[in-house]
């Protein structure tokens, strides 16, 4: 057991206050994990407009009330207020960075209406970046390490690093930046460097400049005490490949020593088949039989016939070329040809809705289509299905072959990130294996794969000692959290 430490986590948005991904669920049960094994977690959120303070019991702290922030040329005033997340077994104290200018609007990062960017995000992420540092010192309360994740929060190793080192009380701090996807970089014109009140020599290239744009994603890179990525293969990926990096793995690469991946757990309290509120019927590893009910209720809501010997086929994704999506459309008419079924949920870019919806009214007897995202359905999908189709471009972590592997819902994923580290490809001669995995991004690859998933599926024997594999495997959070603790003791022990 590593010694307890002050741990300040920082994140854009936290289920169950605020969510848009993943992040909002790693930003939910790490810190929750990492308070459990003993250490004093807080987090940092701002308050958007649609965080109900009533259903949240979100307070005033008084003195922590209209505290100026330098944007540019203009102040602008923070208040902070106060909740607690609430988890089945630990309860992790919450700030909220309130500001009715910054945040109190409707959307997180976008106008829902217009589904565009929030023009003014550079200087919200600033104003939230340099508050955190501004409250610390007032709450009295001095974190061993600030854990940062994605863009929106880079700018926090910068300013401890280059303006409030000098102050004692900030001077042992470090800082560790998370990577969740690379490809959301937080680049703004090289203006909004004026409003950041930095020091010159960030602006340069060895710095958060990038490309003659200032990067909120490169400064966190480059300033933090230590960079992680949601797992192994997603690390290796970026630093080495173009592909993968979008223009920072030059920048990684030289962080290579102070660079690794820690792979994404899931909290089994809320993704359990033998708990789950969501699915009409629960079972277990000793209770397999039940799913198969799970199946047939899902196949009637969408008025499609139980085959007991077709394998249903489940996705639950963002509909946008980085999962894959174009891969599934593209193979579609092999797919069909397959003795199965198939159910999609999601949503995304609007060629993928239009040509989803095309192929739905095509096949309407094999393949139904849930435009939107729907967390009962989700759960219900992964109670339900046979096999979990995840075909993606690139994943840095995934949590939904986690999900999977869980409920008995045999993978099929392409070999990448996450992906490749936490599916193993089935041996059905040796009994081993939890998935189905396929390297090149091809259509006819992922064919392949997803017809031994089938042809296993009428082997019962086989197939049970595969679901059997993935639901005994265990990506609880408490093995990460311990990860990222011996992390963070070895970064002040240097």
């Amino acid at each position: 057991m590593t010694q307890p430490l002050n741990v300040l986590f920082l994140s854009s948005e936290v289920f169950p206050f605020a969510k848009t991904g993943g992040l909002a669920d790693v930003a939910s049960a790490l810190p929750q994990a990492l308070k459990e094994i003993g250490n004093d977690v807080r987090l940092a959120i701002p308050r958007y407009g649609f965080v109900s303070e009533r259903k949240f019991r979100i307070h005033e702290i008084i003195r922590l009330k209209d505290i100026d922030i330098p944007i540019g040329k203009k102040v602008a005033k923070l208040n902070v207020k106060s909740s607690f997340l609430i988890g089945e077994r630990t309860k992790v104290q919450v700030y909220f960075i309130d500001s009715s200018e910054f945040f109190g609007r409707p959307g997180i990062y976008q106008d829902p209406k217009s589904k565009k960017d929030y023009a003014d995000n550079d200087e919200r992420f600033i104003f939230y970046s340099r508050g955190i540092l501004e409250i610390l010192k007032l709450l009295g309360w001095a974190p061993h390490i600030i854990h940062c994740n994605d863009w929106q929060t880079g700018l926090v190793p910068v300013y401890l690093k280059k303006i409030y080192s000098r102050d004692p009380f900030f001077k042992n701090i470090k800082t560790v930046f998370t990577i969740h996807n690379i490809a959301y970089q937080g680049n703004f014109p090289k203006e909004t460097f004026q409003k950041t009140g930095l020091p010159a020599d960030v602006f340069t290239p060895e710095g958060a400049e990038f490309y003659g744009k200032f990067s909120f994603i490169k400064a966190g890179i480059v300033y933090s005490d230590y960079v992680t990525a949601v797992s192994n293969t997603y690390a290796k990926e970026i630093s080495e490949s173009e592909e993968y990096g979008f223009g920072m793995e030059g920048v990684l690469k030289k962080r290579k020593k102070k660079f690794t991946g820690i792979v994404n757990g899931i909290d089994y309290s809320i993704w359990n088949p033998d708990t789950d509120q969501y699915i009409p019927f629960k079972y277990s590893v000793k209770t397999l039989d039940a799913k198969v009910e799970n199946k047939k209720y899902l196949l009637k809501r969408f008025n499609m016939k139980f085959d007991p010997s077709a394998p249903l086929i489940g996705m639950v994704t963002r509909l946008v070329e980085q999962k894959g999506v174009d891969l599934v459309i593209d193979a579609f008419p092999e797919i069909m040809k397959m003795n199965v079924q198939l159910i999609i949920l999601g949503t995304g870019e609007k060629q993928y809705h239009a040509k989803l919806e095309a192929l739905a009214k095509k096949y309407p007897e094999k393949f139904a289509l849930q435009l939107g995202y729907d967390d009962e359905l989700s759960h219900l999908i992964e109670g339900a299905s046979d096999i979990f189709l995840m075909p993606s471009k690139f994943e840095p972590c995934g949590l939904n072959q986690l999900y999977s592997l869980k409920y008995g819902t045999v993978p099929v994923v392409r070999k990448t990130g996450g992906l490749a580290d936490t599916v193993k490809e089935v041996n059905a001669q040796k009994g081993t294996g939890t998935g189905f995995l396929f390297e090149t991004y091809k259509p006819g690859e992922m064919v392949k794969a997803l017809a031994r998933a089938v042809s296993l599926f009428g082997d019962q024997k086989n197939w049970q000692k595969v679901m059997r594999n993935g639901m005994l495997e265990d990506f609880s959070w408490t093995y990460s959290a311990r990860e990222y603790a011996e992390l963070y003791t070895k970064i002040l022990e240097k």
